[in-house]
């Protein structure tokens, strides 16, 4: 708490004596997973947002290299107004505090999500993937994201083993599946925390600075199977379908839609998989067991997907047997 005291003070020293701007006002705006911080500043004329990235915990360089990359495909990122790399400080444009989380109900799901959908296909058409030098979504990076589940969930939370021949094959299946897709910018937390929703009712996108090259489903089945909230299953459907039609006509992809579809299941399994690692991550070493909640919804996926595929059927039955039982929390398949 004193660090992070000292560092409130450290930013707006540099806000008022550096930049000479009139802070009125200091609040905090929202802050995630990560180390980063983000606060509401109110000067005279208006309001911005302030990025508190410690420098030995968080790359803001590539916050800023991203957010660049972003704004040459269209889509809507905050602008960047004053940088302080040494100290780890942003000034940004103010998205205001609405999310798609926090705004969608019945009335504008399908305006919302409709934009939501146009956006990332403006990322994934409009992005130069050969000269964009982003990293590349590779094995070892999906390995080691999968290892995350086993360790932090299966191992340290539920202090059980997960036999090495089950979980040696649903990785391979995952990873294969992943590289063997065509390749796209990925924004890599493309959902409903991270999508807000502007004055104009546009899009705006916010958490960008883990983009990478990769499966080009990816982005697309972190949307619509967000960890966050369930949508109707049939509407994921229609908008998946939707997607990969628009994709075909851009020529990114030249499968057909049962292997779309495939890639999409099995790219969510990874992405929930690593979900639930990182969210027993943050309960056990950051101490932030607000997540636990975000698990069932996000379990369930794993549960359907597992259960889907029939060469997964022996994953399906350890998480049946073994996992479900010992789990502390209402399991969404049981309400």
């Amino acid at each position: 708490m004193i660090l992070d005291d000292f560092r409130k003070i450290t930013m707006l020293d540099w806000l008022e004596s550096d930049l000479a701007l009139t802070v009125n006002h200091c609040e905090p705006a929202s802050s995630d997973a990560s180390f980063r911080r983000y606060f509401r500043i109110t000067l005279p004329d208006q309001q911005l947002i302030v990025m508190d990235a410690p420098p030995d915990k968080e790359n803001i360089g590539q916050f800023i290299k991203v957010a660049e990359l972003l704004r040459l495909t269209n889509v809507n990122v905050p602008a960047i107004y004053h940088q302080n790399l040494d100290d780890g400080f942003l000034v940004l444009e103010d998205f205001g505090s609405h999310s798609f989380l926090d705004k969608l109900n019945t009335d504008n799901a399908t305006t919302l999500y409709s934009r939501a959908l146009d956006s990332l296909l403006m990322l994934q058409t409009n992005t130069d993937i050969n000269t964009c030098a982003l990293p590349h979504y590779d094995e070892a990076l999906l390995q080691r994201e999968l290892g995350i589940f086993e360790d932090w969930f299966i191992k340290q939370s539920l202090n059980i083993e997960i036999p090495a021949a089950i979980w040696n094959n649903v990785c391979n299946i995952l990873v294969k599946s992943a590289l063997e897709q065509p390749i796209t910018c990925v924004h890599r937390d493309y959902h409903s925390r991270n999508l807000m929703v502007l004055q104009d009712n546009s899009v705006g996108i916010i958490d960008f600075q883990d983009a990478v090259i990769g499966p080009i489903t990816y982005d697309l089945v972190s949307l619509l199977r967000d960890c966050y909230i369930a949508l109707p299953q049939d509407q994921i459907v229609q908008w998946t379908a939707q997607h990969y039609q628009k994709l075909k006509q851009a020529n990114r992809i030249a499968c057909d839609h049962p292997l779309f579809m495939r890639w999409f299941d099995l790219m969510g399994l990874q992405r929930h998989l690593k979900a639930i690692g990182i969210f027993s991550r943050l309960n056990l070493r950051d101490g932030k067991s607000g997540y636990l909640k975000d698990i069932p919804r996000t379990l369930n996926y794993v549960m359907a997907q597992a259960r889907a595929y029939p060469e997964l059927a022996e994953f399906h039955d350890f998480l049946q047997r073994h996992v479900l039982p010992k789990f502390p929390y209402q399991h969404p398949e049981s309400q």
